[in-house]
């Protein structure tokens, strides 16, 4: 018979084992943004496909992977247990993304070929450096591997991110709704910072795979630098340029008090936590801490704009 406390560590695996929580992140921040951007939220539709997509994407690197890797890693040896079953609920996303992206499309299809020519230039570059990062075999440039160049890893996970909640939101709704969307500085900002906190994550997330990038010679900023120069010469400055570039759009617009430092809580806590990985660290505190902090500054930039 399985206990409570087994029913309930399976549930938290699965959650962030199988990517739900980044689902739900991305839907967090893409809610953040379009307010702290001052447009209308999005539909339901939208955002579905939102959290579908972040899961089926991110469940894709782990698919593939050969069965006899690294089992002493938890997370490796939950998806080598649970392989059919992920392979069968990524059949069902990709069905489910396929009819939902037909419906959303449906609605904004004549408008979609009516909108500005920014408007594409705004949509594409993103999901191209998405599939970049996975990598892509070409006639006349060869292979093409964003991830395997590990300084810059963390950078294309940060743009793509950024881009897919901060400008999709906005250029989505003003294509659905017919309303004109003319890039600003204070799109730029918010992008900027939402760029700077997302690679920050990515490169605290690369110390709990320093062993195994230092023996496949992945150069990424802890395996160059050292744990405590990337704490303090790397995450630390990149940490006040993200935050730097929300209090410069907050001056603009004249935000409330609260509103500033309800935003500023996300920065601090992700020095702190910067801070704490100078000692070991298990696979759910990166998981569920480090990736979290996503969802605390997409729940604390949303409450800011409501409330203040």
């Amino acid at each position: 018979m399985v206990s409570p406390t087994q029913n309930r560590n399976s549930l938290i695996k699965t959650i962030f084992f199988g990517n739900y929580f980044y689902g739900i992140c991305a839907v967090g921040l893409s809610i953040e943004a379009s307010l702290q951007q001052e447009f209308p939220l999005n539909s339901i539709l939208y955002y579905f496909l939102v959290f579908m997509s972040s899961v089926f994407y991110y469940t894709v690197a782990y698919v593939g992977e050969p069965t006899g890797r690294d089992v002493t890693n938890t997370r490796e040896a939950w998806y080598i247990r649970n392989r059919e079953r992920i392979k069968q609920r990524q059949i069902i996303l990709a069905v489910l993304i396929i009819v939902s992206s037909v419906l959303f499309l449906n609605g904004i299809w004549e408008r979609l070929w009516q909108t500005p020519l920014i408007n594409w230039f705004l949509i594409f570059p993103f999901p191209a450096v998405a599939v970049m990062y996975y990598g892509i075999n070409t006639r006349h440039w060869g292979g093409i591997n964003l991830r395997k160049i590990g300084w810059l890893k963390p950078f294309v996970i940060g743009f793509t991110w950024a881009g897919f909640v901060t400008v999709f939101p906005v250029v989505f709704y003003s294509i659905e709704h017919g309303v004109d969307f003319v890039p600003e500085f204070k799109n730029v900002l918010l992008f900027i910072k939402n760029f700077m906190f997302v690679s920050v994550l990515c490169i605290l997330f690369d110390i709990k795979d320093y062993a195994t990038d230092a023996n496949q010679q992945l150069k990424t900023f802890v395996v160059k630098t050292g744990l405590r120069k990337t704490i303090f010469y790397i995450i630390i400055p990149l940490s006040a340029i993200g935050l730097g570039s929300f209090l410069l759009y907050a001056t603009v617009n004249q935000f409330h008090l609260f509103k500033i430092l309800l935003n500023t809580i996300p920065f601090v806590l992700l020095i702190i936590v910067a801070y704490s990985l100078q000692r070991r660290r298990a696979i759910t505190y990166y998981l569920a801490i480090i990736d979290g902090l996503m969802l605390v500054k997409g729940v604390c930039g949303s409450i800011a704009m409501i409330y203040f």
